[in-house]
């Protein structure tokens, strides 16, 4: 079945959501697609440890040799931001509102590419302008998965 990367489209840009690469057991593979994709930058929310269980240790320094940006704002695997991501966050979507308004690409990948992820996106959204029940319907469309738990669709929303 290969590497699956959703799509939603924002600000003139667009997400992209995907899992871990190498969280099957082919990083190689996962990444060659992540670049085929194009991403103007990357946002992983996997934690330090689910990196290296995934086999992904090496992906900043990897894309970082194409020259793409990547962040980590990690969150724990069902959870939403804590307190201090939370105050964060306002520097993190500015940026990334910022560049999907001049058609950016963005990538945002978690350990499935559901939860976390979706919470994300659909924060990204309502922040730009989308009314939550509207923004879901469509993210979902998209990944069903997305959002997985109470915390992460309030955390979402709350903007």
């Amino acid at each position: 079945m290969g590497y699956e990367i959703a799509e939603i489209g924002l600000g003139g840009g667009t997400i992209g959501i995907g899992a871990l690469p190498g969280l099957d057991g082919d990083y190689r593979g996962d990444l060659a697609a992540i670049l085929a994709w194009r991403p103007g930058m990357v946002l992983s929310l996997a934690t330090v440890a689910e990196a290296e269980r995934g086999g992904a240790t090496r992906l900043a320094a990897d894309l970082g040799a194409q020259q793409i940006p990547w962040r980590r704002f990690a969150i724990t695997d069902y959870g939403a931001p804590d307190a201090m991501s939370r105050e964060l966050w306002p520097m993190q979507s500015g940026g990334l509102l910022a560049a999907l308004g001049r058609g950016g690409r963005l990538f945002i990948h978690c350990r499935a590419g559901c939860g976390r992820s979706g919470m994300i996106a659909l924060r990204l959204m309502v922040e730009a302008g989308e009314p939550p029940e509207a923004a879901l319907a469509r993210l979902r469309a998209a990944r069903p998965c997305a959002v997985e738990t109470a915390a992460q669709m309030a955390w979402a929303v709350e903007g």
